[in-house]
């Protein structure tokens, strides 16, 4: 170990007894009444002495303000340097700072927030190339060459980020947006993996409503499928009564609301009756003289019995 090793470990004399300078450098720097008792020194250097004092601020607790002091080679004078508040062993400290990007959560956007997408974002790829140069093996590179030649139309190169709003006849970008494909990026593979298992996690199979279900949403008539290659295994749920509702949900979730759990009866018919009543049948108020099987009595039987 060197000598001048050991002289930086032992604190200077002269800076070791500028106690009182210190603590006025550091009632300076503080609010009145927050700079407390002294509670040690540590040599920084050949002649470089840091003072260390209680700091009794609310909100600050194990922190210590720090008040280094020095003096030149053969000076009898001590001079301040700095004086800053810094935390002690036990001090209470703010949690780690983390990037915003990884402190996002969903749910945080709220109305006229913008969120950037990083170029990167293993997310996202090209939705189309861009290139405006067909392939040389291409059958339409010769033909689609001569219709640019003849229509004059201009190429802008680049990606299409880089493109103009409006596309230039005859680029890939006008044929895209023709074809309704104008989007820079799409779904990567692993977007559409993490998406579903985002989805999968939410309204699954695996939840708690859907193990208590009746059935799943395959079978449910509540079920918008969606297109694309989510639409073999999520839908939509439109049942204003179901958890899911408006959800992207997974084929195999399944809630309480499905359309067929608990079908209302039919209400009851009554059995048709057995005698028309419906039907009239007409009857006269005198039967007709040859109806009956009893000959019909003459005058003179009449007159004997009394009757009129």
């Amino acid at each position: 170990m060197s000598a001048a090793t050991t002289r930086s470990r032992t604190p200077d004399r002269l800076c070791a007894e500028a106690v009182d300078l210190a603590r006025a450098a550091a009632e300076e720097a503080a609010a009145p009444g927050v700079v407390g008792e002294h509670v040690g020194l540590v040599s920084e250097g050949d002649r470089v002495v840091t003072h260390f004092f209680e700091c009794k601020e609310l909100g600050y607790r194990g922190w210590r303000w720090a008040a280094t002091v020095a003096r030149a080679s053969r000076a009898k004078i001590v001079t301040l340097d700095e004086v800053v508040l810094l935390p002690g062993s036990d001090a209470l400290l703010a949690p780690e700072w983390v990037p915003w990007s990884e402190r996002l959560r969903p749910g945080d956007l709220g109305p006229g927030d913008l969120l950037p997408t990083d170029q990167e974002d293993l997310r996202l790829e090209p939705g189309y190339t861009g290139d405006e140069q067909p392939p040389s093996n291409s059958v339409v590179s010769e033909d689609m060459a001569e219709l640019a030649e003849a229509e004059d139309a201009d190429v802008t190169p680049g990606t299409p980020a880089v493109q103009p709003t409006a596309p230039t006849r005859g680029s890939i970008a006008a044929l895209a947006e023709e074809l309704g494909m104008r989007r820079a990026r799409v779904l990567s593979r692993y977007g559409l993996h993490t998406a579903a298992d985002r989805w999968e996690e939410a309204f699954g199979s695996k939840t708690p409503m859907a193990q208590a279900a009746p059935a799943t949403c395959m079978t449910c008539g509540f079920l918008s499928p969606i297109g694309g290659s989510l639409g073999q295994a999520f839908g939509v749920c439109a049942n204003e009564f179901s958890p899911a509702d408006g959800r992207v949900v997974s084929l195999s979730y399944g809630c309480g609301g499905h359309s067929e759990a608990a079908v209302m009866p039919k209400p009851p018919q009554p059995a048709p009756p057995v005698i028309d009543e419906m039907k009239v049948d007409a009857f006269p108020l005198r039967p007709s003289r040859d109806s009956g099987s009893v000959p019909e009595p003459g005058d003179a039987e009449t007159a004997e019995l009394g009757h009129s």
